[in-house]
């Protein structure tokens, strides 16, 4: 069976779907979050300032410690749209993507997030903290 030739808007409108199309699956790569890790040791309570937080990358979890002695984890994952937090900025936990904000509390200081960051489990064990 015998190929036509491409003519220019065929390759103009191919060209633009498949920059689309890329640009999407970009920023879903961007938004894929990993879990939350399983229960057990996370580190010391010594890495966590107090009146600030610590995001813990590798378990997908943050802590904050909005006075001393109190602390509390959430999850990195954004609500908005499920990039993972990656910043603290003072007291502020940062969204990456579209710059949703959230306190100590894990609340919403800022959008487009809608809803706070998910709570996780966390004890404090003498001076080490301990997901679950």
């Amino acid at each position: 069976m015998p190929h036509s030739p491409l003519d220019r808007r065929t390759v103009v409108v191919g060209a633009a779907a498949l920059t689309a199309g890329l640009a999407v699956a970009g920023c879903s790569a961007a938004t894929t979050s990993a879990p939350v890790a399983a229960d057990g040791p996370l580190g010391p309570t010594s890495d966590v300032p107090v009146g600030g937080a610590t995001i813990f990358a590798d378990r997908a979890v943050v802590v904050t410690q909005a006075t001393a002695g109190s602390f509390a984890a959430f999850s990195t994952v954004c609500p908005h749209q499920g990039c993972n937090v990656n910043a603290v900025d003072g007291a502020a936990i940062v969204c990456p993507c579209h710059d949703s904000r959230f306190d100590l509390s894990g609340a919403v200081l800022t959008g487009p997030a809608q809803s706070g960051l998910a709570s996780v489990p966390v004890t404090v064990s003498g001076t080490e903290l301990t997901l679950g």
